[in-house]
Order: C-alpha cells, then structure tokens, then sequence
C-alpha cells in the first residue's frame, strides 16, 4: 500500500503487515498460516530490522497525522497508541536490551517454543509446516545466542537469578521425564504419513536446546556470575514505560502500593474471621483452606471445572453487564505444556476466531488444586477479564485498526481490565461464598504486594516505618522474597518462580494494580460526567472496543465514554 496521504490507521495496519514479514511468531498468533512454517531472525541483525521498520513508520505516522481526516477520535486514538507504543519500544532497543533477555518468561527461546502450541495442526499440511517449523528452531536459537552473546562482549548481563533458572527449565525442554525433549513429544502427535520427517526435525530442535543450555551453563552464567539482580532507576523507568504507556512517578507508585497492602489486609482479616475464628493472620487461614477447603481433584477435572466457571460466568453477565457476540462467547479452558512459569496465562483467539481464546493452568506437577486459588483467577484470565477485552478487540477490528485490536497492546491495560474485572465480579456479588472472597482478596494483595516488591527491589528503596516487615530497611530480592511468601497463600514454588519473573521483566508486575487504578477511576469520571444516566453495560462495551491505550491516555479515553 502506498504511505502517500495514509491516515494514521492504515499506517498501522501497515505496519502490522510487515511485521508479521519479520516476526512469523506474531503471524501465528494471528491466525495466519502461511506463518506457521517459519521463525524470526532473533539475531542483532534480526532486532536491528525491527528497529528500523519502526523508525521508519513513526516518520510516516508524522505525515499521516497532517492530513485531513487525522483529527477524528478514531484516527486519532489509533495514532496515539502507535506513537507511544514504537516509541517505547524502540527506547528499549535503542539501550541493547534486546542483547540480554535472559530469564524464566518471555524471551525469544520461550517464544520459539509457545508458538508450537498455538500453531494449526488439524491437516497433514498442517503437520508439514510444522516440520518446517521444527528445522528453523536450530538458527532461531542460535539467533538469540548470537545476541546474548554480543550481549557479554558490551558486558550487558542479565542477572544471574533468572538465569539460572533459564538454565534449569532448557534441561526441562531437553528431557521431559520420557527421554525425549519437548519438541519431540510435541511431534509425537504428528500423522504416520510424516513420522520420519518429524522425529528427524524434533530431535533437531531438541538438539539446539542442549546446545543452548549448555552454553549458558558454562559459558553465559559463569560470565555474569557476581552481576546485579536488579535494574536500577534508569533501566527500570524504561521498562515500566514500555509495560505501562506512562512514565510513571515511581515513587508515588510504591506508596499506592503500600496503601493498598494496608487497606487489602484489614479486609482480609475480616474474611479470614469467617473461616478460621482467632487465626493468627489470614494467610493462616487460606492455609487451613488448604488442608480443609473445596479442592478439584485430578488435572481433567480441574480443567473442565475451570470451563464451567467460564461458560457460567458467560451466561450470568451476557445481556446484563455487557453484549456478547457469539463468538466471543467462545472460551477454552487448557492445561499448560510444563517448564514454563508457575503463573496462569491468557492466549487470544486468531483474528478470524477459528482459534478460540484459551487460559492455561500450569500444573506444576500437582494433581489436586484448592477452589479459592482459582476462581477470581479465572475471572481475570477468562471472563470477563482477558478474554472479554481481547477477543472484543479482534471482534470489532473493522472498525478500529488491525493494529489496535491485535499487537497494540499496552501490558497495564489489559493486565489493569483483568484485575479490575476481579473487583467487579466482586462487586456484583460473585463472590459471597467466605472461602471464594479470602482467595481474591489474597489475589489482589498479592497484585499490591507486586507493586511493592518490583519498584522496591530494582530500585532499592527503604521499607517504610509503618511496615509489618523489616520496617527502615531496604529491598533486596532476598527480602522481596521473604515479604511475597509471608503475605500470599501461594506455595514456595511460585513465590521463586514469580520474583524470578519480576527480576526477568521489571517494571511489568506493577501494571495489573496501576492499571486498575486507571480503569476505576476512568469508570468514575464517566460516571460523574453522566450523572444517573450512567449505564454500565454501555460503558464496559464501549471501554472494550477501542482498542488499548497507555495509561497517561486510559484514563481521559474512558472518562470521555
């Protein structure tokens, strides 16, 4: 398409289309299978291509907001997500931090190997591009090795806590318990007709991953053995840009988080009355649910109760609290591949829906599963929280843009709707059973607790004097740990797994209570603006269609609704 005299949506979806040339994983999750062969150049050279095609679509953004037409709300809105979004990407590769992505989630191995589970494969052409596939995971991990390793000549080291993690869960990737890595159990559901072809491929990529690993066991960890766990200032203020679309007042954030942390634990404490009389904190409470809860027995069984939670949820809300169509209605409940993170997640459909949206429970080995840990949980990655707001995007893409309702998305956004989505099935009564509201409550300090932590450890600030805990002292990751486990009912596996993620992708964490804060007060402006002809329904519906902003844009976006 000619950039002549575009407007700022065609410019996006423009860029969307030659994204997708460059980055086949973001093709995939799209739903176009003519992606589903290939993998990205995750080179220098392969981030550095990126780099320019977003330099060079800022500069026909510039032109596109000149011309007649720019200044309606929905060209508008658009530009402005495009021009914060390139901008803080490119702030974040402009500073090589694309050249020391190592940790426990979202680099480029992890990406090379969660596209397979999204990847068509119904049709024995299916399974051939899968092989496919399959042959480039050897230069897509050499790729991001190259660029680890440019990474140690700059001596720009990831920390070591996630990376010896990192290390521990390619030895996974390399043996599942069976033999055979992962990628081969994955080919193992490939057709007879292709069966040499598959294993052939499989034990290839399996092969990398052994490489991989080893390189980064003796070679990468022992390099940055000694290093910092945490960002710093500097390095944290950039990437809570890139997580949150706001430059955000880092310390007015810790604050808020602390209040929250107040607030959330006197609620708490009055639940926890409700179940366990005299208990010494709530925490000793959700551990008596443990023992003495409602739990869901086996991992088939867990994961159609999980789908029942949603299809009900679908069914109580749809025509009161917000208009469905029906293929939005569409939600599937799976059970996570392991050695990835601890934490539950959200995949959304293609753009065509012929792949539903789906949450995904990591097991973690475990058979049986305590109710109160998953059902407001659920409401934040199913319905209506992620998969309400993302697949409404893709549902109404034709009037937004391409980019608005696919790649577009602010991370404190959507993360800000799912917990906002929490507290609204809370205040619509879905949560009256005592154990039910103990486990949201606990999920939402531990949303708090995510503030103060991830802020508190990069950048090292001191523990204010009315804290339970280790009042006057200052952050280390090792007290961020110890306050996380002593104020959540999670096990101590996911206490480890979920400060390694904050130590892998800091400034991300704090998005989920931030961005509720943006999307409560955006409702109540709204609703100050409207007066008694406040209408709720309308509101969610119309907040869900217009595509993601940061939260600097958020909050005037919704107030105006």
């Amino acid at each position: 398409m000619s950039q002549t005299n575009s407007l700022p949506r065609e410019v996006a979806d423009a860029y969307v289309d030659a994204l997708i040339a460059l980055d086949p994983v973001t093709g995939t999750y799209l739903g176009m299978k003519e992606s589903s062969s290939r993998l990205p150049d995750t080179s220098p050279a392969g981030q550095e291509k990126l780099a320019e095609l977003q330099r060079a679509t800022l500069a026909r953004l510039d032109e596109a907001e000149r011309q007649p037409g720019a200044d309606r709300d929905i060209e508008r809105r658009c530009a402005r997500l495009l021009r914060e979004r390139l901008t803080a990407e490119l702030a974040v590769h402009d500073a090589d931090e694309g050249l020391r992505s190592v940790g426990n989630m979202a680099t480029a191995a992890h990406s090379v190997r969660e596209v397979f589970t999204v990847t068509p494969s119904e049709t024995d052409e299916d399974w051939a591009a899968i092989a496919e596939r399959l042959r480039a995971v050897p230069a897509a991990f050499a790729g991001y090795r190259e660029s680890l390793a440019l990474g140690l000549e700059r001596k720009l080291y990831a920390a070591p806590r996630p990376t010896a993690t990192f290390v521990e869960q390619l030895t996974e990737w390399a043996d599942t318990g069976e033999g055979r890595g992962w990628f081969e159990d994955f080919a193992a559901d490939g057709p007879d007709a292709l069966r040499a072809e598959l294993d052939e491929a499989a034990r290839a990529a399996t092969a990398a991953v052994v490489e991989l690993r080893d390189w980064m066991r003796d070679v990468y960890a022992p390099t940055i053995e000694g290093s910092s766990n945490t960002a710093g200032r500097e390095r944290y203020a950039r990437w809570s840009r890139y997580f949150n679309g706001t430059d955000l007042d880092l310390d007015e954030a810790y604050a808020y988080g602390w209040s929250e942390f107040h607030r959330l634990l006197g609620e708490m404490k009055q639940e926890a009355e409700k179940i366990l009389p005299g208990a010494e904190t709530p925490w000793v409470a959700l551990k008596h649910l443990d023992e003495h809860g409602t739990r869901i027995e086996g991992v088939e069984e867990v994961r159609v109760w999980l789908q029942g939670l949603m299809d009900q949820a679908i069914e109580s809300l749809d025509g009161t609290h917000f208009e469905l169509a029906e293929r939005v209605r569409r939600v599937e409940a799976r059970i996570a591949p392991p050695g990835g993170a601890a934490a539950p997640y959200y995949t959304p459909p293609s753009e065509d829906f012929s792949r539903p949206g789906r949450t995904w429970l990591p097991t973690m080995g475990q058979t049986s599963f305590p109710a109160y840990d998953l059902v407001s949980t659920w409401y934040h990655e199913g319905v209506p929280g992620h998969h309400l707001q993302l697949a409404q995007w893709a549902h109404v893409a034709d009037s937004l843009s391409r980019y608005q309702a696919t790649i577009g998305i602010v991370s404190a956004n959507a993360e800000g709707w799912a917990l906002y989505a929490e507290r609204l099935m809370d205040e619509l009564g879905f949560l009256t059973d005592a154990e039910q509201r103990l486990g949201y409550l606990d999920a939402q300090m531990m949303r708090a607790a995510r503030v103060i932590v991830d802020i508190g450890m990069h950048l090292e600030l001191e523990i204010p004097a009315d804290s339970p805990f280790h009042p006057g002292e200052r952050w280390t990751p090792e007290l961020a740990e110890e306050f996380f486990g002593a104020h959540s009912s999670r096990p101590a596996d996911f206490v480890e797994s979920e400060l390694t993620r904050y130590l892998t992708i800091p400034g991300q964490a704090i998005g989920y209570k931030l961005g509720e804060r943006a999307w409560l007060l955006g409702r109540e402006k709204a609703r100050q603006r409207h007066g008694d002809a406040f209408d709720l329904k309308a509101w969610h519906m119309a907040a869900l269609s217009q595509g993601s902003l940061g939260l600097d844009d958020l909050v005037d976006e919704l107030a105006q609704l």
